[in-house]
């Protein structure tokens, strides 16, 4: 017997090698439908604090967003779609939408995304 067959054979089968491609192929179409949405969501997040920085009343805010959306592509909000609350500190800005990313047939897939210029409280370390 030569050392081949006493070992066995190793590797992956052609169905196998298919189906693996297949699962692999779906998630790159998955992604690249993605991936957008992800980029659109940012420069969102990005335009609510250049307007919170740039306007001083509701309106002011509202349009820089609107140029900030112009400029970064945004297509999902628009500025009359911001909620904006007067604080003490000046304004805070919040966003909440819905993006549906058809798949295949009647098979969508649905992200929501939302957003804010609050700051996250990090909790504070206990006194050591």
């Amino acid at each position: 017997m030569d050392a081949a067959a006493k070992i066995g054979q190793r590797g992956i089968s052609l169905v196998g090698l298919i189906f693996v491609l297949a699962i692999l192929g779906l998630i790159g179409v998955l992604a690249l439908k993605i991936v957008p949405t992800i980029t659109e969501y940012m420069s969102i997040k990005k335009a609510i604090v250049v307007a919170k920085a740039a306007g001083s009343s509701i309106p002011e805010i509202r349009a820089s967003f609107d140029k900030q959306a112009d400029t970064g592509y945004v297509d999902a909000i628009s500025g009359k779609d911001l909620d904006i609350v007067k604080t003490a500190d000046g304004f805070e800005i919040s966003f909440a939408y819905e993006k549906k990313i058809p798949l295949i047939g009647p098979a969508s897939l649905v992200l929501d995304y939302d957003g804010s210029t609050t700051a996250a409280k990090l909790p504070k370390k206990a006194p050591e």
